[in-house]
């Protein structure tokens, strides 16, 4: 009971539980899980390697040597022995839409329809099989995989689905295909003006051809139907299935709106697997200030406290907010929000109320604008611990890219999307701008902190194709085997820190998750190769073997 391991398992215990069952088992120093012949990276900078862990409930008590590890193994502990493989701290998606990601799992897929056709062939068969009535909505389709990349229009779809509405999205969320039932509940008509931070794509005729982007979309999604409670659960269950699958133990739900509820019933069940920092709308911030909540409200498995605002739209709807035009589209530089007007004001107010603000900022221009009231925040209370966020922080001008580590504003960013949208970026915003799109490589070295996530379902929930995309950036089309802007490229170190510590310190839970370290939540992940010694170009091919989510397996796969 004297050497230094035990001491650190008796700190830690004593943080975890009672003290007279504390007591009894430090006794005993029996763990309930332990990982054996492992090679641990613990992205803890005290001891960054490792050959095995000890779990005590739901926390980690001890990681070391097999030698010092072992001694915490009685009849009750179940081993697991890693076969030498790599084991990381659980993936923290820093930017998700879980219930939506959810609902999609059993939507039309319409991701990699690679044709028009094609994707009116699955609207069609979809619709055959649904009750009359009910709406389609999901899809994600992506038209740039289209010769000449044109927009679906509602004449795609309208024989197939006389009496089926149909609202489905870009895979951005940015714009969404109402067919000609969905127009007419919506009463979306010739005449009906564009909102402000929308617009209504029209044919030559002045007709709206079924393409509704940001705001616009409002028009349809007031009529759709509210899912029921039971529809919402049954969505995040699949959600919080499919996370554990992929090793993600923790995500920031981006779109948590009124939904806590849904969460909060899967953790009573007991069917929560991934925890939950559940965000809410900045325009709606009143509503949580009045609590007096503030942020990072709540238990290790469900929190809240922070808000959303929205600056711009998206590169690949032509709504991200630009300085100078879009190449491909001369007469506009992109939509700002309909929230811009008022956004000062309210993240002030927000701020003030001690909740986190985290802005969706796409364009240069939208990111300069948001970089702007932060920096005055931080003016106004220079020694509050803002922790301010930019979602996605894609398109920035090479001046802005300091003022990130200089205001430490987190970079919430997604870099499957570089991989992606690299593929037809630069015919939107040519190749200058595109140095620095996707900065990952400018950003670490100006001192900025990164939160890595993937916009889910916009892009795969799978943080290993993340990792894949930011150290190798090869896009998807296989163009650019070297990387698309492979200045940008960072390390597979770099690039797994901001899956998880940074992703930890991005909600403020650095201090329990993000790392394995004694004391820390037990949340690891066993993977089928060693990324970090394999070639990066083969990182895309590891898979998840075991996931360990609050001192549980939550997810083993399938001997092949």
């Amino acid at each position: 009971m004297k050497n230094r391991t035990l001491t650190h398992v008796l700190l830690a215990l004593s943080l975890l539980m009672p003290y007279s069952s504390m007591q009894a088992d430090a006794q005993a120093m029996i763990a309930d899980l332990i990982i054996t012949n492992a090679r641990v990276r613990t992205m803890d900078k005290n001891r960054p390697d490792a050959e095995a862990v000890a779990i005590y409930g739901n926390r980690i008590v001890a990681v070391g040597s097999e030698a010092e590890i072992k001694r915490f193994a009685g009849a009750r502990t179940r081993t697991i022995d890693a076969k030498g493989r790599l084991v990381l701290p659980g993936f923290n998606d820093s930017h998700v839409h879980f219930l939506s990601g959810g609902s999609q799992l059993s939507s039309v897929d319409l991701r990699d329809a690679n044709t028009p056709q094609e994707f009116a062939e699955r609207i069609r068969r979809f619709a055959a099989n649904l009750p009359r009535g009910r709406w389609i909505t999901g899809g994600d389709w992506d038209h740039e995989r289209w010769t000449n990349a044109p927009l679906p229009t509602k004449e795609l779809i309208d024989a197939f689905t006389p009496d089926t509405p149909v609202f489905v999205s870009r895979l951005d969320g940015h714009m969404a295909l109402a067919n000609s039932v969905a127009l007419k509940l919506a009463g979306v008509t010739r005449e009906t003006k564009d909102p402000p931070g929308g617009l209504i794509v029209r044919d030559a005729r002045g007709e709206p051809t079924g393409i509704l982007k940001d705001a616009a979309m409002s028009f349809v999604y007031r009529v759709i139907p509210d899912s029921s409670f039971e529809e919402k659960l049954a969505a995040a269950r699949a959600a919080t299935n499919h996370a554990a699958r992929f090793g993600v133990t923790s995500v920031q739900d981006m779109s948590a709106g009124n939904d806590v509820g849904v969460y909060q019933t899967l953790l009573e069940q007991g069917n929560l697997k991934t925890r939950i920092y559940a965000v809410a709308p900045l325009p709606a911030w009143e509503r949580l200030a009045r609590t007096g909540v503030r942020r990072k409200f709540g238990s290790d498995m469900l929190r809240i406290g922070g808000l959303k605002g929205f600056a711009d739209g998206s590169l690949g709807s032509t709504t991200a907010f630009f300085f100078e035009p879009y190449n491909d589209a001369p007469d506009t530089r992109g939509l700002g929000s309909d929230e811009i007007d008022g956004m000062f004001d309210r993240a002030q107010k927000a701020d003030r109320a001690g909740l986190q603000i985290m802005i969706h900022a796409i364009g240069d221009r939208a990111n300069d604008q948001i970089l702007t009231i932060y920096e005055r925040l931080n003016k106004e209370n220079p020694q509050a611990d803002h922790r301010f966020r930019i979602e996605h922080a894609q398109h920035l001008r090479p001046q802005d890219i300091k003022r990130f580590g200089q205001a430490q504003v987190i970079a919430s960013m997604q870099p499957f999307h570089a991989i992606d949208d690299g593929r037809w970026a630069e015919k939107r915003i040519g190749h200058e701008r595109a140095r620095t799109t996707y900065a990952f490589r400018s950003l670490l070295d100006s001192g900025a902190m990164l939160a890595f996530g993937s916009d889910w379902t916009v892009a795969p929930i799978d943080p290993i194709q993340g990792i894949y995309a930011a150290v190798t950036r090869r896009t998807l089309d296989g163009k650019n085997p070297q990387g698309w802007i492979p200045e940008q490229k960072i390390t597979v170190e770099e690039a797994v820190r901001a899956y998880t510590v940074g992703a930890a310190y991005a909600e403020f839970m650095e201090n329990d998750k993000g790392a394995i370290a004694p004391g820390k939540l037990a949340d690891l992940v066993i993977l089928s190769d060693d990324i970090f010694q394999i070639d990066p170009t083969a990182i895309e091919r590891a898979r998840v073997l075991v996931t360990i989510m609050d001192g549980r397996i939550v997810y083993e796969a399938q001997a092949k």
